[in-house]
């Protein structure tokens, strides 16, 4: 599916509009494997409320961030114990291709 909006989570994961290989879900957040992985372990981390970046997060959605930060440890723990290595990424203004908050927990080289 190519995706030319600004929200690919609000607009199209979240609506169940493309298959999703999920690794937690909750009311709340939901982790799954990138639809296009850059790297060959790639999982995405995000609140099903929109909350439009990292730097946009308000008092009353701690409770939802705390919950991604619980379900990135346990990602990233999981990771690192199957590859050695984790990373946790997430981006901001230019570099936010999707204007929703979201995070990426990754491991190997680039595949492109």
């Amino acid at each position: 599916m190519d995706y030319t909006g600004t929200d690919f989570y609000c607009n199209v994961a979240l609506r169940g509009l493309v298959p999703l290989r999920k690794e937690y879900e909750s009311e709340s957040v939901l982790a799954f494997h990138h639809t296009r992985p850059f790297w060959p372990v790639h999982i995405v981390v995000v609140p099903k409320k929109h909350i439009a970046s990292f730097t946009a997060l308000q008092p009353d959605e701690m409770p939802i961030f705390l919950e991604i930060v619980e379900t990135l440890k346990s990602i990233a723990s999981r990771i690192e114990r199957d590859y050695g290595a984790a990373r946790i990424l997430t981006n901001l203004g230019k570099y936010q291709d999707s204007k929703h908050l979201h995070f990426h927990v990754s491991f190997g080289n680039p595949l492109r």
